[in-house]
């Protein structure tokens, strides 16, 4: 089971979810989100995270600079495309770093899972995440919603993916068990306020994933 704690921006964060045994760990630089870090404040922040647990750059229709000043800080191991990038642009940001892809879909229902069978042979992860209400467009991700996990079964494409939304140490082990999910993700399930990390329940996150498992 890989779990990945998302939106840290503490070492202390970093710390808890490493130690707990997360195999991804999320920096987002997304600035309109409570949880975005500089690429300069994530160089930093790399230097507390262990051999061993991958780090991941979540964007959201990132320019080339963007990707640029954080590649040139970070080298991070996957780019998270958390917004309206094409196929095409997959390819692009593949070969133009050497780095692994992770696209996320946004679902509300089985159609917008089969969305991801574009990204077959593309994307070298899809992460399933629960489409925001029109109020909260300006955030992707990250909102604490989680969607109908039946809506995935309707997904036939053959990437690996990763279960988010709304994920918490007190569900987490139950959307195991219905979408048979091998990797999960939980940004908010680990606050006490958004972009506020609690090391406890980073914990009590990991820790019940992996007891899923």
């Amino acid at each position: 089971m890989d779990v990945k704690i998302c939106g840290l921006k503490t070492p202390e964060a970093i710390e808890a979810a490493a130690t707990s045994g997360a195999s991804h760990i999320g920096l987002n630089f997304f600035p309109p989100s409570p949880r975005a870090v500089t690429p300069e404040a994530a160089k930093e922040l790399a230097a507390h995270v262990p051999d061993g647990v991958k780090i991941v750059a979540l964007v959201v229709d990132a320019d080339d600079a963007l990707l640029d000043a954080i590649w040139t800080n970070l080298h991070p191991d996957i780019f998270q495309l958390h917004g309206k990038e094409s196929p095409d642009r997959v390819r692009e940001l593949k070969a133009r770093y050497g780095v692994s892809v992770m696209k996320v879909i946004r679902v509300a229902e089985a159609a917008d899972a089969r969305t991801a069978e574009a990204y077959d042979g593309v994307a070298d992860f899809i992460l399933f995440d629960a489409k925001p209400p029109k109020e909260l467009d300006k955030l992707p991700g990250g909102n604490g919603l989680s969607f109908d996990w039946t809506a995935l079964q309707a997904y036939r494409g053959g990437t690996p993916w990763m279960l988010a939304g709304g994920l918490n140490a007190g569900n987490v082990a139950e959307a195991i068990r219905m979408t048979g999910a091998k990797a999960v993700d939980t940004a908010s399930g680990a606050e006490d306020a958004q972009g506020v990390k609690n090391p406890n329940k980073i914990r009590a996150f990991v820790s019940a994933a992996l007891q899923a498992d």
